[in-house]
């Protein structure tokens, strides 16, 4: 126990640096493509959820992404979601304030907007793109039409070989997922913590993991309504990058895992309960073409020149009565 708060009291000290301005955490980085060319009329706004260590502005990441919307998207109306007081509040929470407690402080924000109030798209990269799956089934004021998940760990990680974040928050957090991500003081105070999905492990992963099992109704008694609302969207568009060593197994990002009791056979989507039993609706959604399951070549969140462009833009666009 004196390891884990040593470790936490480091990892806190961190990015109370970081948020002062002495040190940076660097967002994961996603490329700006050159090639807007098509500007779409009457558009459904469009709401953003970040992910680990980033923030709602930052110019090269969140702030590149909406902008390059507002580009591509006439008229368009886009929210950065920001948890916290400031953007380097939101980044020290991607980290610190525990995932319920962020949906319930979007879920105020979505709710609230006027503009939102018919409905929207939502976007969430990497932990965000689980978020705002998660804010989908949780939210009863989340009209999300098309949710669009980039890089995010939909049944969790196990693992963290690789992080892009700054270098010694990055180790801090690994050390403590090392340590014992379901002990009561890690698995309550970090975020990363509350999506690890040990699969040698399930009776503690299902006990002492305070978020992931229950957003994928993995209990005895499911939550119809969870099931309900994510039945409600149009579409539900899932990004998978191949060389990914972030999301461990990447097949994550398409809703797969292991195979339970080991930590080296992965299984598809199609293969696991949470589809075969449409927990989620996921099946439903999928028999009736509604997931669009799209790969990129390239590690986490790395997209190519011309791939957001043309591959999730359109899925901005109005949908027809």
């Amino acid at each position: 126990e004196r390891q884990l708060v040593t470790v936490m009291a480091k990892l806190t000290l961190l990015l109370l640096l970081s948020a002062a301005g002495l040190m940076s955490v660097v967002g994961l980085p996603l490329p700006v493509p050159a090639d807007n060319n098509f500007p779409i009329k009457t558009p459904v706004p469009v709401v953003l959820w970040h992910g680990m260590g980033d923030n709602c502005c930052l110019p090269f990441s969140m702030g590149a992404v909406k902008a390059m919307i507002e580009n591509a998207v006439t008229d368009a109306y886009v929210v950065s979601l920001m948890l916290g007081s400031n953007p380097a509040d939101d980044s020290y929470n991607s980290y610190f304030m525990p995932v319920h407690k962020q949906l319930e402080m979007a879920c105020d924000v979505v709710s609230t907007d006027p503009k939102l109030s018919l409905g929207f798209h939502a976007i969430g990269f990497s932990q965000g793109g689980l978020f705002v799956r998660a804010l989908a089934q949780m939210c009863p004021g989340a009209k999300i039409v098309n949710l669009i998940s980039v890089g995010g760990p939909q049944q969790g990680i196990f693992g963290l070989p690789t992080c892009l974040g700054e270098k010694g928050i990055c180790e801090e957090v690994k050390k403590l997922l090392d340590i014992g991500a379901y002990v009561p003081l890690v698995q309550n105070r970090l975020v990363q913590a509350q999506y690890w999905h040990d699969p040698r492990a399930a009776a503690a992963y299902e006990k002492y993991n305070v978020f992931l099992p229950g957003i994928n109704n993995e209990g005895a008694v499911k939550n119809e309504t969870y099931k309900e609302r994510l039945t409600k969207i149009n579409k539900m568009v899932l990004v998978k990058f191949l060389n990914d060593t972030i999301v461990v197994p990447s097949d994550s990002e398409w809703f797969g895992f292991y195979q339970e009791g080991q930590d080296k056979k992965e299984e598809k989507m199609q293969e696991t309960p949470l589809y075969k039993e449409d927990w989620l609706g996921l099946k439903t959604l999928n028999e009736e073409g509604r997931i669009v399951f799209l790969s990129c070549l390239g590690q986490h969140l790395q997209m190519p020149p011309g791939f957001f462009s043309k591959e999730i833009i359109p899925f901005l666009t109005p949908v027809p009565p």
